[in-house]
């Protein structure tokens, strides 16, 4: 599947490994949630970057041990209504996760921004959308009133979207201009 950053469609670097493959020497690989969990003594001395396809019914508290060693956790959308994956990305990066975050199965253009918002940096993308379209996407809303815990140096938040609602001198605090 195409994988696409915010600076567009990038080619993927990663090797998803089943839960029986084959380790190889090296590279970066991406191993399932309980492979990692079985395999961990090994794969801690695994000459490469390491990541795990993480299920989203499983509690971030059970990554946290793990997490100084990987590089990326990819989160399952099974269906476009299941949003568990956005709550454990939230969490990820409110816990301080800096590493990459990406989305994988069922992944919508129009939840992009929200992706983008709690954390996503990368998307695993289905071609039964253009590319033009996921491009789009990547830049539909400018405005938002959560902050991204991604990048909160340059996250919107609710102050900007008040400020650009009601004018250069609106005050978010002050009550009076509801208008």
């Amino acid at each position: 599947m195409p994988l696409l950053k915010l600076k567009g469609f990038v080619s993927d670097d990663w090797t998803i490994l089943g839960g029986e493959d084959a380790l190889p020497a090296g590279g970066d690989i991406a191993l399932p949630w309980p492979r990692l969990q079985r395999d961990w003594d090994i794969l801690a001395k695994h000459d490469g970057r390491l990541g795990v396809v993480f299920p989203n019914n499983e509690k971030v508290a059970q990554l946290r041990l793990y997490l100084p060693r990987l590089t990326l956790v990819a989160l399952n959308f099974p269906a476009f209504n299941d949003g568990r994956s956005l709550s454990i990305a939230r969490q990820l990066r409110g816990e301080g996760y800096a590493g990459e975050i990406r989305a994988i199965g069922n992944v919508l253009p129009d939840l992009l921004q929200f992706m983008l918002q709690v954390g996503f940096d990368s998307f695993e993308v289905s071609e039964r959308f253009s590319r033009q379209r996921w491009i789009d996407s990547l830049k539909r809303m400018s405005l938002t009133y959560q902050h991204n815990l991604a990048d909160v140096t340059t996250a919107q938040g609710a102050a900007a979207v008040w400020k650009a609602r009601h004018g250069r001198t609106a005050n978010p605090t002050d009550r009076k201009n509801t208008g």
